[in-house]
């Protein structure tokens, strides 16, 4: 059996290893290693959990073990999809390297750019990034891409999925053709393969094989809700996770439930808090230092529960997390071998339950084909369905409705007289009524303007003509003068 010994590293490297407790690499690390060491492209597919990050790691540890890092021009440079999985890439690389004199950046959104500015300007060895930060830099002029001499894309599935494919072809366009390529994608879609088949030079392709069975230590449950509309079955599913949490008891040390939507992921937060149970919510919308804080929080035990959108599903390495929920099932099924492979790690055994509901029946079978197989059946522990039209008890409260103040007797009197009177009136009587002033109140004398525009109405018949600008309606009581002057030549 092959061991990190036998893989020509740099000796500092495999004190690091050492240390970290791994003696025998994975699969992918034991073929993709050799080969980057020897300066070739690898094109590296495999799922998530299998090793991929030190896979690259590694061999460019020891590569990058010569040289000096110039100020604005990494080294190298490593592409993630997510700001987990960078910050994940970090933490790697600060284990592996920490006998050596290498520099790292991590690049991620929801930070300040003035610490990123400074480490970029003392100079780097690894760069590590999303696509979307490391092109505010280049564009604020603060970063060169011209000395890269290794580049990593890491999960090019993901970010084919989040839309970077533009921004990776744009960063492959910044870097210099005589670059180290390391490539590695769960799967691959038409779009990686154009992009490899672009940018890689002769790769060495490594396949292994897919994942599509959980670990043997994970024991899965699907749970079936009876069909209901749309909001009593996002009720009716909240009330079946309560129920489940309370029912494993001790059981359930702390907890992964993943949720589809961000808003989902919200909603569900501040339900469970409001029964009493530690839960805090982690997306994409959140602000990075919160996201930090509560990931922090939950490896720490300080958080039961952690309420997440797919962005936990890859990167996210927690090694004794004992459940994990699908509070929704998820539209891509490898997702679902991403989502559960959060427990069971390390040979530790873990709980998978799934929740239901008839409309994700297309979902299921999806999952069950990957796996081979159908998931088993469980029960709710005392659920009851709650009738359809009863509202969301543990939803957010509606705002209520501002009373308007009561009308005065006038207005009411002049809305009922329009209730009353007829929808369209003719145009000759809107005329003749817009010529002719009002009436005053009784005891009241009409103003001195109104009885300017009565002479001056009287003056508009001449020779038995009515001029057409006695027709203008919607000018209310007041008619600008222009109108009132006479421009033909008599």
């Amino acid at each position: 059996m092959t061991q990190f010994s036998d893989l020509r590293l740099d000796p500092k490297v495999l004190k690091a290893i050492n240390e970290a407790g791994y003696t025998t690499p994975t699969p992918i690390q034991a073929e993709a290693i050799p080969h980057a060491l020897e300066g070739r492209d690898v094109l590296g597919i495999a799922q998530t959990g299998t090793g991929k990050t030190a896979s690259f790691t590694l061999p460019l540890i020891t590569r990058l073990g010569r040289g000096r890092a110039r100020a604005r021009m990494p080294r190298s440079l490593v592409l993630a999809p997510t700001r987990e999985l960078a910050a994940q890439v970090a933490e790697n690389f600060d284990t592996y390297a920490k006998y050596t004199r290498l520099t790292k950046a991590l690049l991620i959104g929801g930070v300040a750019f003035g610490e990123q500015d400074k480490l970029i300007d003392r100079g780097v060895d690894v760069l590590i990034a999303t696509p979307g930060r490391l092109l505010d830099h280049f564009e604020r002029g603060k970063l060169l891409l011209t000395g890269v001499e290794v580049m990593v894309v890491d999960e090019a599935d993901r970010m084919l999925d989040m839309g970077f494919i533009p921004d990776i072809e744009r960063i492959f366009g910044l870097t210099p053709f005589t670059r180290q390529t390391f490539f590695f994608s769960a799967t691959m879609a038409p779009e990686i393969e154009r992009i490899t088949n672009t940018f890689l030079s002769n790769p060495a392709r490594i396949e292994i094989a897919r994942q599509a069975t959980a670990s043997e230590t994970i024991t899965q449950e699907l749970i079936e809700l009876p069909a209901t509309k749309r909001d009593a079955a996002a009720k009716l599913k909240r009330e079946a996770l309560r129920a489940i949490i309370e029912a494993e008891g001790d059981k359930l040390e702390n907890a992964i439930i993943f949720c589809n939507r961000k808003v989902e992921v919200d909603i569900l937060s501040k339900s469970l808090s409001k029964h009493k149970l530690d839960a805090a919510p982690i997306h994409g919308d959140l602000d990075q230092s919160l996201r930090t804080r509560t990931l922090e929080r939950f490896r720490a035990g300080d958080l039961k529960l952690l309420i997440a959108s797919d962005v936990a599903a890859r990167g996210l390495d927690v090694p004794s997390v004992s459940h994990v929920f699908n509070f929704d099932l998820p539209s891509h099924p490898e997702d679902y071998v991403h989502r559960i492979g959060r427990t069971g790690r390390a040979g530790r055994s873990g709980k998978a339950i799934s929740l239901m509901v008839p409309a994700d029946q297309k979902y299921l079978e999806q999952i069950e084909q990957l796996l081979q197989r159908a998931l088993p059946r469980g029960t709710a522990p005392g659920l009851k369905a709650a009738p359809q039209s009863t509202p969301e008890d543990d939803a957010p409260a509606a705002r209520p409705k501002r009373s308007r103040a009561p009308r005065s007797a006038s207005k009411a009197a002049a809305s009922d007289a329009k209730i009353d009177a007829p929808a369209v009136e003719p145009v000759t009587a809107v005329a003749e009524s817009a010529a002719q002033p009002p009436a005053p109140a009784h005891g009241e004398q009409p103003s001195a303007p109104r009885e300017r525009r009565d002479a001056q109405r009287s003056t508009r018949d001449r020779g038995g003509r009515r001029d057409s600008r006695d027709n203008v309606v919607g000018m209310g009581d007041h008619v600008p003068d222009f109108l009132l002057r006479e421009f033909r030549v008599a």
